[in-house]
């Protein structure tokens, strides 16, 4: 019984993890079509003063 626990587990928390890493691209994919969206503190046009968000 406990083998199929463990690897229950697993799989729970591998697809926790996926469905985190899928919703952070989304995220990032619509901050990135967003024109009002202020630039990084790292980029060439961006502000070296603001803080991070």
């Amino acid at each position: 019984m406990e083998p199929y626990a463990v690897a229950g587990l697993s799989l729970i928390t591998l697809m926790i993890v996926l469905i985190v890493a899928l919703r952070s691209k989304q995220k990032t994919e619509e901050r990135k079509k967003d024109p009002d969206a202020p630039k990084s503190a790292l980029a060439k046009d961006g502000d070296p003063h603001r803080p991070v968000d």
